[in-house]
């Protein structure tokens, strides 16, 4: 007896047979994303405002990362501080899009601290005085001892660190050669709004 299969089934049978299975799909690595201190300040003061209307940053530093050593202004990592004087609380927020770090990407929080706003250590800011970026402070530092500090050492870390700055009455940025913002070989402070060179220190 001949046996005959409908041309349907011959053909699932047919496709059954030559497929696959599928191979599970890699995820997508982003590349990593380098930003310059105002770039990340603004991600993390959109998020702060929606924990508090009236949240305003004291505080904008970066992080050294393998990937970033901060040579041109930029890094992939920042951590900023903000603060309502409402809910008399200040919170900390980074920012980050470095893939040699744990920290998740984009913006995270931790929780709240006590804030007042009459500790002259944590002096809030407006943004508006942000006219000068990260990278802009770095030329100028360059120009007051930094570019013989990477002549020397093309591995040099750099570390910036804005906040408000009481004896200047200004807001400033300190561009800081070293591994830390307490173990460094030199620091610069930079007006933030002109760009103009304020001191520099060991």
């Amino acid at each position: 007896m001949k046996t005959f299969l409908l041309p349907g089934l011959a053909l699932l049978l047919l496709v059954a047979c030559s497929s696959e299975p599928d191979k599970p799909t890699q995820p997508v690595v982003k590349p990593p994303e380098y930003v310059n201190g105002r770039s990340a300040f603004q991600k993390m003061y959109v998020t702060a405002r929606g924990w508090s209307p009236d949240a305003q940053g004291f505080r904008l530093m970066s992080a050294l990362t393998k990937d970033s050593n901060g040579h041109d202004g930029k890094c992939g990592v920042w951590q900023a501080w903000f603060a309502s004087a409402t809910r008399r609380a200040s919170k900390p927020y980074v920012w980050s899009g470095s893939n040699a770090t744990d920290v998740e990407r984009g913006v995270t929080w931790s929780g709240e601290d006590s804030y007042s706003p009459t500790n002259t250590s944590t002096h809030v800011f407006d943004i508006a005085f942000l006219k000068k970026d990260s990278d802009d402070a770095l030329q100028t530092a360059l120009k007051h001892g930094g570019q013989k500090l990477l002549d020397a050492d093309a591995n040099q870390p750099v570390i910036y660190l804005l906040e408000w700055d009481g004896p200047s009455n200004s807001l400033v940025w300190h561009v800081i050669f070293g591994a830390s913002h307490t173990e460094y070989q030199l620091a610069v402070m930079v007006n933030a709004a002109t760009g103009e060179f304020i001191r520099a220190g060991k």
